[in-house]
């Protein structure tokens, strides 16, 4: 198989961005040639030029869906980084119950799911906060990605058991049972309350009715450049109820996007 020049990563890299809103760098190049390498050798490819034909004139979609299952990166564990999930618990999940206690409905976007790790750890928090309040509300809740492959394996909601030793004993206890020697599955009744869809951050608008209490939009827009990092927050902002909070990842900012955000915390902050 021939090499990937420069001008064939760069085309690739034009569409990446403008697709994904990923700006890949020129170190990057080697990681991208790896990661789509089984593609080309799979359709018989020989040169990465073919394949940017072949991808830009696939019209049914799984060319792209299989370039982003291959090059994004899903990293992620149950409880990362913890103090936003106290935050939500001890601080915006009260505050929400308080001012929004007429419509009897929680309404949170976890926007990278990833694996499904983060929105399982949201949901556990919710339904704990929820279980003992009168009337009762809806504790249902969103989560998307832009990956096909890591939203199928969280709907099936499958992990090594020792990923889930560091959850507290009685969520081990309430919302996972044994599968194997090895595994353990999230139960249906959690499973059953979150909304797993693919979602594209790039898309011109989000598919949205009403707009969300709570954001978890962490570690997603460290990959992209400040004009794109600038939209995505603000279309965010603009489906946040007011008083409603977005959570973000620790090495990223909202920057000048962030006018009418209040700053609360290391990447929290709050609609005004």
């Amino acid at each position: 198989m021939k090499p990937l020049s420069d001008s064939e990563f760069q085309k690739i890299r034009d569409f990446v961005k403008q697709r994904l809103g990923i700006n890949l760098s020129d170190e990057k190049k080697s990681l991208i040639y790896s990661r789509l390498r089984p593609i080309l050798v799979a359709k018989n490819m020989d040169n990465f030029s073919d394949y940017y034909n072949f991808l830009t004139g696939d019209k049914t979609g799984t060319a792209v869906t299989e370039m982003i299952n291959r090059i994004t990166t899903n990293h992620t564990y149950f409880m990362r980084e913890t103090d936003h999930f106290d935050h939500l618990k001890d601080k915006a999940l009260p505050e929400i119950y308080e001012n929004f206690n007429s419509q009897k409905d929680i309404r949170l976007w976890c926007a990278a799911s990833s694996s499904g790790e983060e929105p399982y750890t949201l949901q556990m928090i919710i339904e704990d906060f929820f279980k003992s309040k009168t009337p009762k509300w809806n504790t249902e809740s969103l989560a998307t990605d832009i990956s096909a492959s890591v939203l199928n394996k969280a709907v099936h909601g499958v992990y090594n058991t020792g990923s889930i030793e560091e959850l507290p004993a009685t969520w081990q206890k309430t919302y996972f049972k044994k599968l194997d020697s090895e595994n353990s599955i999230v139960v249906d009744s959690l499973k059953s309350k979150i909304m797993f869809r693919k979602l594209n951050l790039m898309d011109e608008k989000f598919p949205f009715k009403k707009k969300f209490h709570v954001i978890f939009c962490r570690n997603v827009m460290i990959y992209f450049d400040e004009p794109t990092k600038n939209r995505v927050i603000r279309k965010m902002y603009d489906i946040l109820e007011h008083g409603g909070y977005l959570y973000i990842g620790h090495s990223e900012t909202i920057g000048r996007a962030g006018d009418g955000f209040k700053y609360i915390m290391p990447a929290v902050y709050k609609k005004l």
